[in-house]
């Protein structure tokens, strides 16, 4: 059979949920016994996502084989059940490097090598790769931005050719926004009118238009839409707000969107079978427990606004493990420099069933997560530290309980008189010559546990796979010490020597880890270490409420 393709395209403004409608068709389509991989197409001249402020730009999602991705990658894996790689995913940066690469090798034969064909060519050929390597019945392709932008102008052309050679594998999705302004009290959908006749301009009719709003599409704004925009009325599908993302699948198949897709494409569903994902979104709102997890980290506020997008599949682990222990979670985003402006708001961390402190870069807000992890290991609060959240864990154990008052990481100290995290000589000589784009430690490397450990019992299995995305590492010089004392290393590349994982002997559970286990948690399947915290967290508090 012939690979098909949907490409999903943004109208009227950024941030309308095309990541997530894209991993919804994907999720319903697979539930139909169809073999789905997705692609995420970023408009950007950056050749990754590894070098943008998580800020402005959110979470740089890493695959197993060491991508620095957009986060919409993450929820394409987390929806899909698969891990995805480098082929599923390009910028405008990869796309010119590539074609630029080629032309300076003489791949074009001495043609005149131009923006038009040439780019657009690139882009198919990445696109007919990544199906072919997944051998996939559907590829879901999301291109990034809003459509009558420049900027991904050449992606819509490449879909444009795509479906000049093939139209009946190719169908078009725009995810619209139909706003209800407060002084009318009526959804709009002028907007949406407009963008449909600018991707018209683009030579690309929408065989279905997702509308994103407040409310529910009602029947006579899909009338309009269906005759102002040519697309026929039960092709219309409506994208309220909903409480869980992963109610979505469940809200498109209601309104038959599989089966519509499968009609145009001429296929037909092999099974319907979306129970077990209904049942986990169902798990969130029926749980009668909850759990308080505080997040202390630097990456949350832009202006006045918190940006929780830093976090995005840590976010989504707290709560796939929530679930699983059926229980609801509360996250309480706590900024780690408040912490440094005033000591005595440490003693609010006492609130949380659990403290997690993600990963991070730099020097802002140290000595807070310092802090934080002291007053964790002193006062038993479960703890997590992720990557960065490991690293400091062992900055606060050399100086409070090896009473090395010089331990630091030399990320912030280049001249620690401890330097209990150090770097290796192949990052240093990538800092030395401003090598930093894709150079870190990424993508998956082995672990082992040590036997009778919290993480051994927590995975179930002696040797794990696990995700990375740092420079730094801990220093082994320092290794016999901190284990003498009582901070066991329970996980251990033995290929490099390199400690993965630290716990504590008799803390009720204070785990810190070097990689990222968030991106491989899915919510049908949460990742043991976020399972096993959540566990710790909830009868930490049933210890608490016993007591009181």
């Amino acid at each position: 059979m012939k690979h098909k393709y949907i490409f999903i395209i943004g109208g009227v403004m950024s941030g309308v949920g095309k990541g997530v409608t894209t991993a919804s068709i994907g999720k319903i389509l697979q539930s139909c016994g169809l073999c789905v991989t997705a692609i995420k197409i970023d408009p950007y001249v950056n050749v990754d996502a590894g070098t943008m402020n998580p800020v402005e730009h959110g979470e740089v999602f890493v695959t197993d084989d060491g991508d620095e991705t957009d986060q919409d990658m993450g929820n394409y894996e987390r929806f899909l059940g698969t891990d995805l790689t480098s082929t599923n995913y390009m910028t405008t940066g990869r796309v010119y490097e590539s074609v630029i690469h080629r032309e300076r090798n003489l791949e074009y034969k001495g043609k005149c090598v131009q923006v038009v064909p040439h780019i657009p060519q690139e882009v198919i050929h990445r696109i007919k790769t990544a199906s072919d390597r997944a051998k996939a019945d559907v590829t879901v392709v999301e291109i990034g931005g809003t459509v009558g932008e420049y900027e991904n102008i050449l992606f819509l052309e490449a879909a444009r050719m795509m479906h000049l050679e093939s139209p009946g594998d190719v169908l078009f999705v725009l995810v619209s926004y139909l706003p209800v302004p407060s002084h009318l009290g009526e959804m709009k959908t002028k907007p949406t009118q407009h963008a449909t006749r600018t991707l018209n301009s683009a030579g690309i009719h929408p065989d279905f238009i997702v509308c994103r709003g407040e409310h529910f599409l009602d029947r006579p704004r899909r009338e309009k839409l269906s005759v102002f925009c040519n697309v026929h009325a039960d092709d219309v599908i409506s994208a309220p707000d909903v409480k869980s993302i992963y109610e979505i699948p469940a809200l498109f198949e209601k309104q038959g969107l599989s089966s519509h897709i499968l009609r145009k494409f001429g296929l037909k569903s092999k099974q319907q079978n979306l129970s077990a994902w209904k049942r986990m979104a169902g798990v969130q709102f029926d749980a009668k427990k909850t759990v308080k997890i505080g997040v202390v980290g630097k990456y949350f506020s832009t202006g006045d606004y918190t940006l929780s997008d830093s976090y995005i599949s840590v976010i989504e682990s707290l709560k796939h493990a929530a679930w699983a222990n059926g229980a609801k979670i509360e996250m309480d985003w706590i900024n780690s420099e408040d912490f440094e402006a005033d000591p005595k708001k440490l003693r609010t961390l006492s609130k949380h069933d659990g403290i997690l402190v993600p990963g991070g870069f730099g020097t802002r807000g140290i000595e807070g997560v310092i802090a934080t992890v002291r007053c964790c290991r002193e006062k038993r609060i479960p703890y997590l530290g992720i990557c960065y959240g490991m690293q400091l864990a062992t900055v606060e154990f050399a100086r409070n309980i090896l009473k090395l008052k010089g331990a630091h990481t030399v990320e912030v100290d280049k001249a620690a008189k401890d330097p209990i995290i150090h770097i290796n000589p192949t990052q240093l000589k990538n800092i030395r010559e401003n090598r930093y784009g894709g150079t870190m430690r990424l993508g998956a490397y082995a672990c082992d546990l040590k036997p009778g450990t919290k993480v051994r019992k927590a995975y179930g299995k002696t040797n794990i796979s696990e995700r990375h995305r740092h420079r730094y590492e801990f220093n082994n010089d320092y290794r016999s010490a901190l284990e003498a004392k009582g901070m066991i290393v329970s996980g251990v590349n033995k290929e490099n020597n390199l400690v993965e994982i630290v716990e504590l002997k008799d803390h009720p559970w204070f785990v810190g880890v070097q990689f990222h286990p968030e991106f491989k948690s899915r919510p049908l399947a949460p990742h043991p270490l976020f399972r096993d915290f959540i566990k710790a967290a909830l009868m930490a508090k049933k210890k608490q409420s016993e007591t009181h």
